[in-house]
């Protein structure tokens, strides 16, 4: 696109929105919800209550994005649990579990035999 149609377009799309923030301007239900939130924001200010406040006091056991996280994720959505992997070592027999590739000895056995044949010992578990 052209800059002087480029130019032409936002001058259309400004002219919109302006026509459509006047018509919303003139609305008496967007009037009446302004006067609402101006004046629940005063009494909150009266009685220093927060937004957080306001809802734990209507809604106790509404869930806040910002509550403290637990240690296991939720199993309706969020994180996914990683699976348990068992590596079995076939020259030294040893074997180790874990959920991630940051183990200790996994990490030596990497090193030494190398990622791909390492991760050839693995078995999922449950």
């Amino acid at each position: 696109m052209s800059l002087i149609n480029e130019y032409r377009a936002t001058e259309e799309a400004i002219k919109e929105l302006q026509e459509r923030l006047k018509s919303l301007s003139q609305d008496d239900k967007l009037k009446k919800e302004l006067e609402f939130e101006s004046k629940l924001r005063d009494l909150m200010g009266e009685y220093q209550k927060s937004l957080r406040d306001i809802i734990a006091l209507l809604d106790p056991d509404a869930k806040l994005s910002k509550a403290p996280r637990t240690g296991k994720a939720a199993p309706t959505g969020g994180k996914r649990a990683r699976k348990v992997k068992q590596y079995k070592n076939p020259h030294t027999g040893e074997v180790i579990e874990t959920k991630g590739g940051n183990h200790k000895t996994l990490k030596e056995w990497k090193a030494k035999w190398g990622a791909d044949e390492v991760e050839s010992w693995a078995t999922l578990l449950g």
